[in-house]
């Protein structure tokens, strides 16, 4: 017979506190407006490459949105540092699981 492994705590954190909560909207918008971008981008880029002349400014879109790509850990990072400055006593205040 086996012995069933106890499961382990499951943790929540929850911080209330209503710059927190402020901030993090302001982040997750950003980062939604971010991603809409770089999908018109990316869509309209595609299409272009249909035609031969336009192939040219669908490669631009293409660039700029990778560019966006990268600014989205940019806004990650931004919103962690801005949390931090708020409770830096604690450094799990700007984690998160979500990706915005």
């Amino acid at each position: 017979m086996t012995n069933p492994q106890p499961k382990p705590p499951t943790t929540a954190v929850l911080h209330l506190g209503r710059e927190e909560l402020v901030i993090r909207q302001r982040y997750e918008v950003l980062s939604i407006v971010n991603d809409l971008l770089i999908g018109i981008w990316f869509l309209v880029g595609s299409i272009m490459f249909f035609s031969d002349t336009w192939a040219y400014w669908g490669t631009w879109l293409f660039v700029i949105g990778s560019v966006e790509m990268l600014i989205r850990p940019a806004i990650r990072f931004a919103r962690h540092v801005h949390l931090q400055r708020y409770q830096p006593s604690n450094p799990a205040v700007g984690a998160s699981g979500q990706d915005f």
